[in-house]
């Protein structure tokens, strides 16, 4: 006759339980640091387009320039998404008709994520053009 009451299944479910919660742990810090990733490219392209019409609003290229910056860093201020965020303008061809280059670069935040030791985060690039109305009046560079 056994001793084993129904229903009884030993130690298997905290063994089973102790198994598992590291790993649905691992799982989830794995899943936060690849959406880290995902909207830090949408936050990169965002922050690039939305630079590059600025800038082609603008009546100067220092004007322009100025204006892409601020736009771009104003967009890239939460770190988790977006580390050390760097802002490029390509203003050589500012004149009605021509276009403005913004190119926006950061890396992937890894803050918080210790527990996994995940790679140093990739940068991400995006690079957006603008084009200036070719009926806008611009100020000629001296």
């Amino acid at each position: 006759m056994s001793r084993r009451l129904r229903g009884d299944r030993g130690s298997s479910d905290a063994l089973g339980l102790a198994l598992m919660t590291p790993a649905a742990i691992g799982l989830a810090v794995v899943i936060i640091f690849l959406g880290r990733g995902v909207d830090s490219r949408a936050t990169v392209q965002s922050a690039a387009e939305s630079a590059a019409q600025a800038a082609a609003q603008e009546r100067s290229a220092g004007a322009a320039m100025a204006a892409a910056q601020d736009v771009g860093r104003a967009m890239l201020v939460d770190p988790s998404s977006c580390a050390s965020p760097n802002v490029s303008v390509d203003v050589s061809d500012f004149r009605p008709g021509g276009q403005v280059a913004v190119t926006v670069t950061c890396t992937v935040s890894t803050d918080g994520l210790e527990l996994i030791d995940p790679p140093s985060g990739g940068a991400n690039t995006a690079t957006a053009f603008a084009s200036i109305d070719p009926l806008r009046a611009t100020e000629q560079a001296p």
